[in-house]
């Protein structure tokens, strides 16, 4: 079915250590070596090649994911709870943080916090499904702030000023700001990561990911140009909520280089875009360390700060140099 040289390269790029190669072999029904040959099945056929080395290995890559989706689940696990994800589902490789912030959401209107239901039983099993995909090589969640760091984005977006405070828990326009921080990027981290996965297996997982988070992009981007009701009461500058969706668009953009990645839920004449594509109806890709720029809040290389006050776990961690 496979050639050696494909078996090899597809195993030592499917994860981070030699128990966890074993573990795709028999997942993947390699286990009775009748597929390529006992013989490659010696040490060599799990020593690292060149090609290999070049790349991150799929593990790494899922890592990378995994730490977002601990970072996506705290948030509307808190929203639509008043706690973040259990105890149990946080463990792993890696220095192990808690949440600082995040409390419940008083929802004003039904619809969106069925959204956020759905988005949070969503988000936590995303995280159930990484943490079981990678197995021992599953990195711990890193410190995780829900508080400092959405001040912080807003106030560099121009949603509040300078010395006050954002709460994006505060109240139900106030979440879907912070939700929307949220979903374009996981869309476009997970669009850019995607070149980066050669296990087919793997692959397909991600893409499924992917569109749960545009479905969850769609929505929430949906639900923002849907209200008429400015931000009149909610500490916020400007005036309705489509225009905040540009400002923190804006905002992103200035952190993940020079390219024009980012678009508000409406355009330039102020006509609804609820789906954020380029000239040919294609969605935007983030490289790991832009998304990394937009959730440590910098535009310059960097390993730690905003939502991610320690850095992230794992063997992505670096944001890129972009000023």
């Amino acid at each position: 079915m496979f050639g050696r040289n494909q078996v090899v390269k597809m195993i030592n790029r499917s994860s981070e250590n030699q128990t966890d190669r074993r573990r795709f072999l028999r997942s993947a029904g390699l286990g009775g070596l009748g597929v390529v040959g006992a013989t490659t099945m010696s040490s060599a056929v799990f020593a690292p090649t060149a090609a290999a080395a070049e790349a991150p290995s799929d593990g790494a890559v899922l890592n990378f994911a995994l730490n977002l989706e601990y970072l996506e689940a705290q948030f509307y696990s808190y929203a639509v709870t008043g706690a973040g994800i259990p105890d149990k589902l946080t463990g792993g490789a890696g220095a192990r943080g808690g949440v600082t912030g995040g409390h419940s959401v008083r929802f004003e209107s039904k619809m969106v916090r069925q959204y956020a239901e759905e988005i949070a039983a969503d988000e936590r099993a995303h995280v159930e499904f990484l943490r079981s995909a990678l197995g021992s090589a599953a990195v711990a969640q890193p410190e995780i702030d829900l508080q400092n760091s959405f001040t912080a984005a807003a106030q560099a977006a121009g949603l509040v000023r300078s010395g006050e405070a954002f709460d994006p828990f505060a109240n139900e326009d106030n979440f879907l700001l912070a939700a929307y921080l949220f979903e374009d990027v996981g869309v476009s981290a997970y669009k850019g990561a995607a070149p980066l996965v050669s296990n087919k297996t793997y692959l397909e997982a991600a893409a499924g990911i992917l569109a749960a988070e545009a479905y969850h992009a769609a929505n929430i981007r949906s639900a923002l140009y849907s209200k008429d009701t400015g931000l009149l009461g909610t500490g916020l500058l400007g005036r309705d909520l489509k225009e905040a969706s540009v400002k923190l668009s804006d905002a992103r953009d200035s952190l993940d280089g020079a390219d024009d990645l980012d678009q508000g839920v409406v355009d330039e004449n102020g006509r609804a875009n609820i789906v954020p594509t380029d000239q040919f109806g294609v969605t935007y890709s983030r490289s790991a360390g832009q998304v990394l720029n937009i959730v440590y809040l910098t535009n310059k290389e960097a390993t730690s700060g905003g939502f991610f006050p320690r850095g992230v776990n794992g063997e992505i961690n670096t944001s890129a140099a972009n000023g």
